[in-house]
């Protein structure tokens, strides 16, 4: 649905490793997929369009010396898909649009980053080898754990590479609006039960951040049955604080504005 102002919301989910852009979101048993459901999140958020990013998110592909270039490849990828998705809904509406709008408005979209139990270990790859070592064995079958210790060697070339990108975002992070969420209950790893990614690393102090936990595992943190499940009124609410249509507004009128004064400048 379009607002008033004509702008459409755009909600995008995408999981972490050993992911599904659909399972991951959608609860066991009663199959419920939250950010579908129309009693669930679309009704929440009637101005906007929510779409789920999917990747090869499996842990062998991922790690190694290769991982650099694999998450490089992923962010063109979604940023290429945004770009289409926005570029088919505005020849719907049969709008003529320019391809420097469509690269800014990826930019301009991005207003507000909702992160779930995903770790922010920068500047310690101790710390990171050893979040990825728990993910391992919460996500991964035994049976490939156990192969020769590729994967964790593997585990800790991939750490050097998530230091970087944890290092260089960090000072972003003043440019959107920041949620992180820690998990508040174990994981069953099979022998034992422990958090795959602590408070600590999923939710860091910092300023102009907001932080606070969801009651559930690291599985189950980002699944939701219904409107009173724990911890989705808190999602919700992140979200429709988060709202972009200000900001693509203003965003609009300063384009609009400069290309003003850039047409008065010829004709004079």
């Amino acid at each position: 649905m379009t607002s008033n102002t004509g702008l459409i919301e755009l909600v995008v989910a995408v999981h972490g490793l050993n992911g599904d852009p659909f399972k991951t979101w959608t609860t066991e048993g009663s199959e419920k997929m939250w950010l579908k459901d129309l009693d669930l999140l679309p009704s929440n958020l009637k101005n906007s369009r929510i779409l789920t990013y999917g990747y090869n998110a499996n842990v062998m592909a991922m790690f190694g010396k290769t991982l650099s270039d694999r998450i490089l490849q992923h962010a063109h990828t979604l940023v290429a898909q945004l770009v289409a998705d926005r570029e088919a809904m505005a020849y719907s509406a049969g709008r003529t649009s320019k391809s420097i709008q469509h690269l800014h408005s990826i930019y301009v979209s991005t207003f507000g980053i909702l992160f779930l139990g995903t770790p922010h270990d920068g500047g310690n790859k101790a710390k990171l080898a050893s979040t990825g070592r728990r993910m391992i064995g919460a996500l991964v079958p035994s049976k490939i754990v156990d192969t020769e210790g590729q994967l964790l060697d593997a585990l800790q070339q991939g750490s050097e590479v998530l230091q970087e990108i944890t290092d260089v975002f960090v000072p972003l992070m003043k440019n959107f609006h920041i949620f992180f969420f820690w998990e508040q209950e174990k994981t069953n790893m099979g022998v034992t039960q422990d958090y795959v990614v602590e408070e600590s690393s999923a939710a860091p102090i910092l300023d102009n951040t907001e932080r606070a936990g969801l009651p559930g595992d690291h599985r189950s943190m980002c699944k939701f049955e219904s409107r009173t499940s724990p911890g989705y009124k808190l999602i919700v609410a992140a979200l429709m604080r988060y709202s972009i249509l200000r900001r693509w507004k203003h965003a609009v009128d300063m384009l609009n504005s400069k290309r003003s004064q850039e047409a008065d400048e010829l004709l004079r």
